[in-house]
């Protein structure tokens, strides 16, 4: 469209205006770079203008920051519950383990107990372990696992490393049943150890007490004297410790005494026991002991004495 003569072209329109001030802002910005470049001059500049903004990048990031900070929260809870329930069972088996370490530490301090009676007994013995208890109150029997293959014979008598246990009284061929002391059924020849007393021990049906009943009230006994087995009977040898006397009465008709004793052996604990195997007794009087010195010779056979 050409111009008419009354209208003249400006010289700068807004176009160039902007144009030209872009141009001075990129000359000014050159210059600062250079200048800054060999100065220097704007560090301090720089170092102002960047406290003053990092607020407000601060700000920006602090959602983010906020959703990270609770998801790593969430996210160490999580693994802080689990940790503890890996933590707990673990507190539990090792629990387990150490019980179980010491039952078998107490197993061993029994077996220990046992072999030193064993070896000590100088007797058949033959090692056997509870197996069953009866649950009748009214009757005081174990099993053992041991029976007529292993040589168990009814009536043998039973021992742990304390004392008497009881006796056979029923045998199979792989397990026996054990009467207790205790039983109501059993009675036991004892003596003092202390007097040398004799007196029967029967059981009263309680499995931490026996009785001595039928004592004569002028009988030498007090609280505390060691009864042992007397050996008649021919079940239980002589000198096996039976229980202690706790405490002396009279009894209803005031006759007799009547003692309660305590059991040497740990009934209710024992996990392992020895069996008495009955020795065949001796036939005739025992054989003379060897003369000391040389065998004196025999006169010849068809030497006539001297007259």
């Amino acid at each position: 469209m050409a111009l008419t003569r009354n209208e003249s072209a400006p010289l700068f329109s807004s176009d160039t205006a902007n144009t030209l001030r872009l141009i001075a802002y990129l000359a000014l910005a050159i210059a600062l770079m250079v200048i800054d470049h060999r100065n220097g001059w704007l560090v301090q500049v720089r170092y102002f203008a960047s406290a003053a903004v990092e607020p407000m990048y601060r700000l920006a990031a602090l959602p983010s920051r906020l959703a990270r900070s609770a998801g790593d929260a969430m996210s160490d809870r999580a693994r802080l519950n689990t940790r503890n329930a890996e933590l707990e069972r673990e507190l539990l088996l090792a629990q387990a383990r150490l019980n179980r370490l010491q039952s078998v530490r107490d197993q061993n301090e029994r077996l220990q107990q046992l072999l030193e009676a064993q070896r000590s007994l100088d007797l058949g013995v033959q090692l056997a372990r509870i197996i069953d208890v009866d649950t009748d109150p009214f009757r005081h029997r174990v099993t053992i696992d041991a029976g007529a293959r292993q040589g168990v014979a009814v009536g043998e008598a039973v021992l742990d490393a304390h004392g008497v246990m009881g006796q056979i009284v029923e045998v199979l061929p792989n397990t026996s049943t054990v009467m207790l002391i205790t039983d109501p059924a059993h009675a036991l020849p004892v003596k003092s150890e202390r007097t040398g007393l004799r007196a029967i021990a029967r059981g009263n049906g309680a499995l931490d007490s026996l009785e001595l009943q039928n004592v004569p009230i002028s009988a030498d006994i007090k609280p505390g004297d060691m009864l042992v087995t007397s050996g008649l009977g021919g079940h239980f040898p002589a000198g096996f410790p039976v229980g202690t006397i706790g405490s002396i009465r009279n009894d209803a008709s005031g006759m007799f005494a009547v003692a309660t004793v305590t059991p040497s052996a740990a009934l209710d604990r024992s996990g392992e026991v020895l069996i008495l195997h009955n020795l065949p007794d001796p036939v005739g009087p025992p054989a003379p002991a060897p003369a000391e010195g040389p065998p004196a010779e025999s006169a010849p056979a068809n030497k006539a004495p001297n007259p």
